[in-house]
């Protein structure tokens, strides 16, 4: 009898932390609802909630990517904001088309991302050391080559301090940072990431390395090529996340990417456990974000002060992490 209770609680106990950040996300809409009704369940509203999370989704996802084979990256919303320049400074100052413009940004942030690959790979420098040096590097280069100050219309070239070639931005610029386009580019992303994870042998293959990689490597898996393919769709990610805000913003302001990293941080490490995965996933990323965009958007409607907020964020990724490690520790 004591055996079959025990049986039970370890049962409901792994079923609460598999399934805590869905758990946590339905409490908040039904609380926030309660407290605030129509204002919180309004369809704006929901709009707002679903833009809030699209680009902390897709640097969520470059996470969940970096993640899987066992990486860590620090430096991925500062190369971000990075990206946002090259961006914009392309239309703006280059008039090259909207569609060159994220070809270049794309290629741009590849080739930066081999100086991360360089030091991970050939240097052997432990990833968060890596990332964290290569965080004052992407700052300082993006901040020389627009000159220490924003990439927005009116602004002259630094540098050469000639006109830009354009001095408006299209419609088309804007839209791909409002709704629904940039909904579903995040939806995109995730289910790309998705189906590359866990329904192809490489996606396997990043996994076996991340779960152990010695043994990876024994049963012939090239840990190395691996690491760096998944180094590469990391930044392809992270261009997207770049490009995403400069549109939302119309601009590409001064390290307008970097305070993206803790919240895409929290929602990985949110969504790992969700469903018994124990490992970073796309879909659990989505829940992670949207858990943290909820509860933002919840404690502002409920007139919380903004500098409150942070405190919450930081809250949710420690309760996150007592989640995804109290599993282990019992393991």
């Amino acid at each position: 009898m004591q055996t079959l209770e025990k049986n039970t609680t370890k049962k409901v106990a792994h079923f609460l932390l598999d399934w805590a950040a869905v758990i946590a996300l339905v409490l908040c809409l039904a609380i926030f609802s309660a407290l605030k009704g129509a204002n919180f369940m309004s369809k704006a509203n929901m709009v707002n909630i679903l833009l809030a999370m699209s680009i902390t989704t897709v640097f969520g996802i470059a996470a969940t990517v970096t993640m899987a084979p066992d990486g860590f990256d620090m430096s991925a919303c500062t190369l971000a904001s990075c990206s946002a320049y090259v961006f914009v400074s392309m239309y703006l100052w280059y008039g090259l088309n909207l569609f060159m413009s994220i070809v270049v940004c794309i290629i741009a942030t590849l080739v930066l991302y081999q100086l991360t690959m360089f030091l991970i790979l050939v240097c052997k420098i432990p990833d968060m050391l890596a990332t964290c040096a290569l965080m004052f590097v992407h700052q300082g280069l993006g901040q020389w080559y627009i000159g220490g100050g924003a990439v927005s219309t009116g602004m002259r070239v630094p540098h050469s301090g000639a006109d830009p070639a354009r001095t408006t931005l299209s419609s088309a610029f804007s839209a791909i940072g409002r709704s629904p386009y940039i909904i579903i580019i995040m939806l995109a992303c995730v289910l790309a990431a998705h189906i590359f994870l866990n329904y192809t042998k490489h996606g396997r293959f990043l996994y076996a390395m991340g779960g152990n990689r010695q043994a990876a490597k024994l049963s012939g898996i090239d840990v190395k090529k691996y690491r760096y393919l998944a180094g590469m769709i990391t930044g392809l990610f992270i261009a997207i996340g770049g490009i995403l805000v400069a549109s939302r913003g119309s601009s590409a302001q001064v390290m307008c990417c970097d305070n993206y990293l803790m919240q895409a941080l929290a929602a990985v490490f949110v969504g790992r456990s969700v469903g018994g995965a124990e490992k970073p996933n796309a879909l659990g990323t989505l829940v992670g974000a949207m858990l943290v965009s909820t509860l933002e958007n919840g404690l502002t409607i409920c007139a919380v002060p903004y500098y409150i907020l942070p405190a919450v964020k930081g809250a949710v990724l420690a309760l996150a992490l007592m989640a995804a490690y109290a599993g282990k520790k019992e393991q």
